[in-house]
């Protein structure tokens, strides 16, 4: 008697996406544009919950370098959505993902496979607390908050206002209250957010033919003659100190310094190269530039401390 065989369900290979797929660049920048980076992200696959589990074990109990790249590549998209709700902060979206990556990288650091909890759930706290940061310490804002809870009513003000006009008495006490903060501070908060930036360098009377500008009627402490000579030869000892440090660096971190920390544009103006022109310009990652430069800093301080104490 013949028996037919009976077929066992397919299992599906869990295959790099290096085989499957074209993986999307870390950064907007590696790819040219914001827009060629977001498709490239929406291009990788879904993991399912079984592959998730497994290359996060592969990851935890082997230190699988691939197994982590391919839960990082996979939540891409997550880091988009989250980085598109902080637009509002005067920062671009390309670099509020590049923070909000850092963030993912850090939680499939930390992410647990048995906790029996998705890692888009688990991730999502990491990239808006890397995000939120990044706007703490780089927004024109950067001042404002400044205890848990104002940070709590920087970030969470504009959703929880009913309309686009002026909060009314009754509305910032319901968020006052929601935030346990004072109905005060709300209303502060809502004022520092809504105000203008003022500019020094605006004239003090736009209609008129006068030249002043908000910042000729700062008051300066230190006017008198000995402590603008003092200033000025300490000035000129620190300036030729620092061109001597750069000069001791590798050519490619004296770049990215001067590029970074030195640089004018043609109305003499300071104006840093951006990340990503430079990571353009070395052909490595946005967050390889951000390494260099962070390394060639503290190689400054250490020559300029080192100069210092001879």
């Amino acid at each position: 008697m013949t028996t037919t065989p009976v077929k066992k369900k397919a299992q599906t290979a869990l295959v790099p996406y290096s085989r499957r797929t074209q993986l999307p660049a870390l950064t907007p920048g590696d790819l040219g544009s914001l827009d060629a980076y977001i498709r490239a992200a929406n291009r990788a696959p879904v993991l399912t919950a079984e592959q998730e589990q497994d290359l996060a074990r592969r990851m935890r109990d082997h230190n699988d370098v691939e197994a982590a790249q391919e839960l990082i590549i996979s939540h891409l998209r997550l880091v988009i959505s989250v980085a598109r709700g902080y637009l509002g902060y005067g920062l671009s979206h390309s670099d509020l993902i590049q923070e909000g990556n850092i963030g993912l990288m850090k939680a499939v650091r930390h992410f647990d496979p048995d906790k029996g909890v998705r890692l888009m759930t688990f991730a999502v706290h990491w990239i808006r607390s890397e995000i939120q940061e990044y706007i703490v310490r780089n927004s024109h804002m950067v001042k404002l908050a400044t205890t848990h809870a104002q940070r709590k009513l920087f970030f969470n003000l504009r959703q929880m206002k009913p309309t686009d006009s002026a909060l009314t008495a009754t509305e910032a006490q319901g968020i006052a209250e929601k935030l346990n903060v004072k109905p005060s501070e709300v209303l502060e908060m809502e004022r520092r957010l809504s105000g203008p930036d003022t500019s020094l360098n605006a004239p003090v009377d736009p209609n008129g033919d006068s030249q002043v500008t908000q910042e000729d009627l700062l008051a300066s402490p230190g006017d008198e003659p000995p402590e603008i000579l003092e200033k000025a030869d300490q000035l000129n000892l620190e300036q030729v100190g620092l061109r001597q440090a750069i000069a001791r660096l590798d050519p490619r971190s004296r770049r990215i310094i001067e590029a970074r920390w030195l640089h004018e544009n043609e109305k003499g103006e300071a104006k840093a190269v951006s990340l990503a022109t430079l990571a353009s310009e070395f052909g490595i990652s946005i967050e390889r530039v951000r390494q260099l430069e962070k390394q060639a800093l503290g190689k400054l301080r250490g020559f300029l401390a080192k100069d210092a104490g001879a």
